[in-house]
């Protein structure tokens, strides 16, 4: 196994209501088809058992309210996203961004809207291979995220997002006709302007790719320890 990374500081996300209007304001309640009156109640339900929580289940700063990627997928997230004034964009070679889908055994909530609890970037997994990260974070009792869970955490929280301190969303995986796992695995970084990206785009938030079997040393995984509706 590579040698792990320190983990860096991420700081807490804001509460619920404050993510929602965040989502509202970028107009995401209405790409979902969903009432804004609708998502305000449901993360004000939420924030109050989060308040009243004495199990352990509320995470501190680190839960994040997420639409399910049947209401919103991929493509129409990550033009909301913002980094030095420049929206952000999916790679011109993941045309099918959209079709990558949770893997066998991740289930989602039910529901429009549901929350990802305990969040981490995963920085201690730099240079692992996604294949090699997945059954650790198995092991740890962690799932990892969807790209369009990821793409959610950068909108409320763009400085998770750093210069050599970015992540994989590898709970997001596309499955061949014949069965098999496509050998790209998604990740949120920050372009250079380079290539097909285009000098305009330097600095903006980019989804792109990256292969299952590769390492690099400035992606971590980002993963949560679970999801609740």
């Amino acid at each position: 196994m590579p040698e792990t990374a320190p983990i860096t500081g991420v700081t807490a996300l804001p509460s619920l209501t404050v993510q929602a209007e965040r989502l509202i304001e970028r107009g995401v309640h209405e790409v979902a088809g969903i009432a804004a009156a609708d998502l305000r109640a449901f993360a004000e339900t939420a924030d109050a058992a989060e308040a009243g929580d004495t199990t352990g289940a509320a995470s501190g700063g680190r839960t994040l309210l997420a639409l399910h990627p049947d209401r919103v997928p991929a493509s129409a997230l990550a033009p909301l996203l913002r980094r030095d004034d420049k929206p952000g964009f999916v790679v011109v070679d993941m045309p099918d961004a959209d079709d990558f889908a949770p893997l066998d055994g991740l289930e989602l909530p039910d529901a429009p809207f549901y929350l990802v609890t305990d969040l981490d970037r995963g920085d201690h997994m730099a240079n692992w291979s996604p294949d090699e990260a997945l059954p650790a974070l198995t092991e740890e009792g962690r799932t990892p995220l969807l790209l369009t869970e990821g793409i959610h955490w950068v909108l409320q929280q763009p400085e998770v997002l750093e210069r050599n301190h970015c992540f994989m969303t590898i709970g997001s995986r596309l499955r061949k006709a014949n069965g098999t796992l496509d050998t790209r695995t998604p990740a949120i970084w920050i372009s250079n302007g380079t290539g097909r990206d285009g000098r305009e785009r330097r600095n903006a938030p980019k989804v792109g790719w990256c292969w299952a079997g590769n390492r690099h040393t400035w992606l971590g995984f980002g993963s949560a320890t679970g999801r609740r509706p």
